[in-house]
């Protein structure tokens, strides 16, 4: 059985293997299990590979649109604060699930060590 593109199931947050089976049973609670096809879900760990990317890229997007508004517009600094700072805790919020699934579905499509690839027996 061929797994699914590992971008597509992760922003879905699905299984890498069978591109069906939610992975998360709590906000980023990872399963132990796929509940579709059974793929072991506990050793996959991505550590705090998706928050570097999520730190980079919603960084630039708040630096840019916080500088973007502040040439433009020059609101007060209180205004760009109030909108900005949520404004990022939101974009990082969201962003969390569907990255740290791609993560997990990354690791599983390239035998990494932490999500042990079981169908080939690689490490």
């Amino acid at each position: 059985m061929k797994s699914p593109n590992p971008f597509l199931a992760g922003a879905r947050c699905r299984c890498p293997r069978c591109g069906t089976g939610a992975i998360f049973s709590g906000f980023l609670t990872i399963r132990p299990n796929c509940t579709v096809c059974g793929l072991d879900l506990a050793k996959a760990d991505p550590g705090d590979g998706p928050v570097v990317f999520i730190l980079l890229s919603v960084g630039a997007i708040g630096c840019f649109g916080l500088l973007f508004t502040e040439m433009t517009f020059h609101p007060p600094a209180w205004l760009e604060l109030a909108f900005w700072l949520p404004m990022m805790a939101i974009l990082s919020l969201g962003a969390l699930r569907p990255f740290k699934a791609i993560m997990i579905a990354l690791q599983f499509q390239n035998a990494a060590s932490q999500a042990q690839n079981d169908e080939t027996g690689d490490v």
